[in-house]
């Protein structure tokens, strides 16, 4: 299904796309992660502690409400990039989501850390009908997010630039999360942590509605499907099936995410069961935070010097190592602790701006190889193998609690604080090292890219010349649509006005 507006002045050639993109529009994408980060950060660090700790459920049911939610979740995902692919609108096929979907998932996040005063079954029927809300309200709106990349330019060194600006600005919002979500907490809720969560998140589902508009208003959809081609899911699925890059990524985000979902999880425990020491929760969370931000600007420098490719393999490689050797670590030396977490997040950083790049990249093999662009899918699948991997490292946190015995807000057995080093090093380095051995099949060298997108340049130049009267087009201007046009629903190709 097409969902369009109809436009006198639309030509079907698609536009010549600008090489390079204004440090405006790098920021004003980068704070759309921003607004998504407040939620996702929720989600990674705090979520499953609000569950067993505030909220009041057991930590084996905690981490099966993560699984069973997620999961379902994952599979909106592809469904929000095959909506969105055949989304044309006058501002495009993926800006529309940012506004029509910021104030719902707004609304949806600030209902999910509420506490209702109802039964521990009241409760986990509560927690799953607003926790699927909330993470189909958010697929709704970063799936497009995320594709929205892929038709900012073609260019995928420009590219790797955006893509720093994005988790820069995505990481001042985890800055700002990991940073003020318990002191917010005790601020609103006065002792009352049900009463602080929900404010607390009241606040940050506020700051990413504007954040979200920002995206909108400052962001510019250039890059177009080729001229001629017809929407076919089959064909799009299949393209996607033959994207070998595209597949190695796809594992590489399933291993990832389970290692961030897992170690990021068990960070509250680690300090206020292990260590001792909850207060010192927030500041070893922004301490990793800052080296990440550094280290996500140098992520352009290094790309090339080195190439995305072994750039990416040599920095996950040693943070599998340097993750293990947390394990190792006493709970009274509390600055190698810092230290060496500063370390692991300050090499870790490049790695997420690298993957998204490196999406954008096979978006454009993809038209190159195949002759069909469908950047929404390729997105969302990609989306789609990311919470896959979020899902199963956040249900794994909450069964390993449960496994090793642990009670929330209790002192834990010596088993029970060991198995939660295990959640700090060993067990999600598992998953670097699988990402660190996927990489090494990855195909889509810096001298293949630069050869692709002068191809497609010069493929959209041709189709510009074919085009009856010999203009390019310029639909990615708000400028050329008339106001009073009315949307349009195109179902296999025939149009059906809408009264």
């Amino acid at each position: 299904m097409n969902i369009t507006k109809k436009n006198q002045n639309q030509h079907p050639a698609a536009s010549t796309p600008r090489t390079t993109i204004s440090i405006k529009e790098k920021i004003g994408y980068g704070l759309g992660d921003t607004a998504s980060n407040f939620y996702w950060q929720m989600f990674m660090s705090f979520i499953l502690f609000f569950y067993t700790d505030v909220f009041g459920i057991s930590a084996a049911a905690a981490g099966t409400l993560l699984l069973v939610t997620r999961i379902w979740d994952t599979g909106i995902d592809p469904l929000m990039g095959i909506m969105a692919d055949r989304t044309d609108t006058r501002w495009g096929k993926f800006r529309p989501y940012l506004i029509w979907m910021a104030i719902p998932i707004g609304i949806i996040g600030v209902l999910a850390f509420t506490t209702p005063d109802l039964s521990t079954t009241g409760k986990i029927i509560y927690a799953y009908v607003t926790l699927t809300l909330l993470m189909a309200a958010y697929s709704a709106i970063n799936t497009p997010y995320s594709a929205l990349m892929g038709v900012l330019t073609s260019n995928s060194l420009e590219r790797t630039s955006i893509s720093s600006y994005r988790f820069v600005l995505a990481f001042v919002a985890a800055f700002i999360v990991q940073g003020t979500t318990l002191p917010l907490v005790q601020f609103f809720g006065k002792g009352n942590q049900a009463i602080g969560f929900q404010w607390t998140m009241a606040v940050f589902s506020l700051a990413a509605v504007v954040l979200f508009f920002v995206t909108f208003l400052t962001t510019k959809e250039r890059i177009r499907p080729p001229v001629n081609q017809k929407t076919s899911l089959k064909n799009d699925v299949s393209d996607l099936m033959h994207n070998r890059p595209w597949m190695v990524l796809f594992f590489i985000g399933i291993f990832v995410l389970s290692y961030n979902s897992i170690r990021s999880g068990s960070i509250i425990y680690y300090f206020k069961y292990y260590v001792g020491n909850t207060d010192l929760t927030s500041t070893f969370m922004m301490s990793g935070t800052v080296a990440v931000i550094i280290g996500v600007m140098t992520t352009k420098y290094l790309s090339k010097i080195w190439g995305k490719k072994k750039l990416y393999m040599s920095l996950m490689g040693i943070v599998s190592i340097l993750t293990s050797a947390f394990y190792f670590i006493p709970k009274e030396n509390i600055a190698l602790i810092f230290a060496l977490h500063v370390i692991i997040s300050l090499l870790l950083a490049p790695t997420a701006p690298l993957i998204w790049a490196m999406y954008a990249d096979t978006a454009d093999y993809s038209e190159w190889k195949f002759g069909r662009r469908a950047t929404g899918l390729i997105f969302s699948a990609a989306t789609f193998a990311q919470k896959f991997g979020w899902a199963i490292g956040g249900a794994i946190t909450g069964w390993l609690l449960a496994y090793y015995g642990f009670v929330a807000n209790t002192a834990q057995a010596e088993g029970t604080q060991d198995g939660i080093r295990l959640m700090m090093s060993i067990i999600p380095a598992a998953g670097s090292i699988l990402a660190t051995l996927t990489i090494a099949f990855y195909n889509l060298d810096e001298p293949l890219m630069e050869k692709i997108e002068k191809e497609l340049l010069r493929r959209k130049e041709n189709d510009s010349r074919n085009t009856p009267d010999g203009k390019r087009d310029n639909s990615d201007e708000s400028t050329s649509h008339s106001d009073d046009t009315k949307p349009r629903i195109n179902i296999n190709g025939s149009n059906e006005q809408l009264a």
